[in-house]
């Protein structure tokens, strides 16, 4: 800690207006061109399209949110300057990242968001901890962002476009074989960068940096892979890659909700949480609605976030009790089942989704159940009394349901011009079977039929553990 640095720099008060300047700037902008979008692009090295505005203000919006949460948070902190640059490292590479249109600038873009997080994670080098979580995370990020170039190059050498505009309109000309490999090379990157099963243990390993730099990864970072999957959308249907898709979410989705409820450690838990939402996005783009996985990314970037930068509350209302084994209450599970169900109806009925025999069904099944879960974990809150929750409850999950489906309506008109980003997959028996695993499975976990079963607690908690050297392996502070 340093005593020296009592208040907040001016430099953190100059990078924080400067943030909420540019979220204001974003929002303005959407707000003019709304419903249309620009359609602007720089010599095909930059553009800007509906895409880009959403991102920069919701990116704008978190990193401001954060940085003056830190303001405060990390006043006496030794590598105080340095977060900031870190953080507004991070902030510039995303932004670039939608923002470019030439191969090479997005490149450049996604290895430095992997480069700035890693430095967030082993902010503290005098941490021996730190400096292996942020190694560790760094080789995650460095094989990313390989498998990613590989897929990126290996179409624009094929096609001779270098530009995202120019492969978008050659995709038809490039053979099958080379679409298949660089959408698998691409699908790779995405699920190493959102923690997908099996490389869900470099998220699990990143607990050192600061909380804002937690809530700024949780937030950020990991919806990157969205973002990727939603620019490229053409290339996985051409490629017939949309089941991989929904195979890899699905898989990690299941395990990351049972992994989450064997931890006790509040950011492992909240680490789990976000393995497990950022699984039901990859799913989405699956089943053909890219435009519901930039929605679910925004939404759980401000869930996250606010559960980070509170999660210092929470540890203070925590205190030892005997556990007590969850009693089978059937008659709250039915009743759950029936205010899901009416959920989904509630949101097919605001977007038109789910009507019809496609994957539009599925994705009223994610929506129902991730905010669903969302709510629950609001009213599992202990200044809420049992009346309190049997009303407030119910309320929220429909208001938030209501506030899911403004958000996609609004975004997809904005995002219309996107190719093939709300192209719904016929539905199929493997849609159907993940969707009976996912009832079957949140029904287990909410009457806790799963204590009953300690293979599977031994099998989770193995899964679960972060890499060995960043968990209290050195007894020095310093090198």
């Amino acid at each position: 800690m340093n005593s020296k640095n009592p208040r907040p720099s001016v430099l953190f008060k100059m990078v924080s207006g400067f943030l909420w300047l540019l979220f204001f700037l974003s929002i303005v902008f959407i707000v003019i061109y709304y419903p249309g979008a620009p359609g602007w692009n720089w010599k095909g090295i930059f553009r800007i399209n509906g895409l880009t505005l959403i991102i920069w203000a919701t990116v704008a919006f978190f990193s401001a949110v954060v940085s003056t949460f830190a303001g405060k948070y990390l006043i006496g902190f030794r590598y105080y300057d340095r977060f900031i640059g870190l953080s507004l490292g991070f902030t510039t590479s995303v932004s670039l990242f939608v923002f470019a249109d030439h191969v090479i600038v997005l490149l450049l873009a996604w290895f430095g968001m992997g480069f700035f997080m890693a430095r967030l994670i082993g902010i503290d080098a005098r941490w021996g901890e730190a400096r292996e979580a942020s190694k560790y995370c760094q080789r995650f990020f460095s094989i990313g962002s390989l498998f990613l170039a590989a897929g990126l190059l290996l179409l624009s050498f094929s096609a001779d476009q270098f530009t995202l505009t120019g492969l978008e309109q050659h995709f038809d000309d490039i053979p099958f074989a080379i679409l298949l490999a660089s959408a698998l090379c691409i699908i790779v990157a995405a699920a190493i960068q959102s923690a997908m099963f099996p490389f869900h243990r470099w998220l699990l390993s990143a607990m050192t940096s600061p909380t804002p730099a937690s809530a700024l990864m949780h937030a950020g970072f990991v919806n990157g892979a969205g973002i990727l999957l939603t620019l490229l959308a053409p290339l996985f249907f051409r490629s017939d890659t949309m089941t991989l898709l929904i195979i890899i979410g699905g898989t990690t989705a299941i395990v990351a909700q049972f992994a989450k409820l064997i931890q006790v450690n509040i950011k492992q838990k909240l680490g789990c949480s976000t393995t497990a939402q950022m699984a039901f996005m990859i799913m989405q783009c699956g089943l053909g609605f890219f435009n519901a996985a930039i929605v679910h990314l925004i939404l759980h970037g401000f869930y996250k976030a606010y559960l980070f930068l509170c999660s210092g509350e929470e540890i203070s209302h925590i205190f030892p009790r005997k556990h007590q084994r969850k009693s089978l209450n059937y008659i709250q599970a039915i009743l759950v089942f029936i205010l899901g169900i009416l959920g989904a109806l509630f949101f097919a009925w605001i977007t038109g989704k789910g009507l019809k025999l496609d994957g539009g069904i599925f994705l009223t099944l994610i929506v129902a159940i991730t905010v669903g879960q969302a709510m629950d974990n609001i009213i599992k809150r202990q200044e809420l009394s049992s009346m309190k929750k049997a009303i407030v409850g119910p309320i929220v999950f429909f208001i938030s349901i209501g506030l899911y489906a403004l958000m996609y309506n609004g975004s997809t008109i904005f995002m219309k011009d996107l190719p093939m980003i709300d192209h719904p997959e016929p539905l199929s028996v493997l849609q159907i079977v993940f969707g009976v695993i996912f009832l079957l499975g949140f029904f287990i976990m909410k009457l806790g039929i799963y204590e009953g079963f300690p293979w599977l607690y031994v099998t989770l908690v193995n899964d679960s553990q972060p890499y060995k050297k960043t968990v209290l392996r050195y007894k020095k502070t310093s090198k």
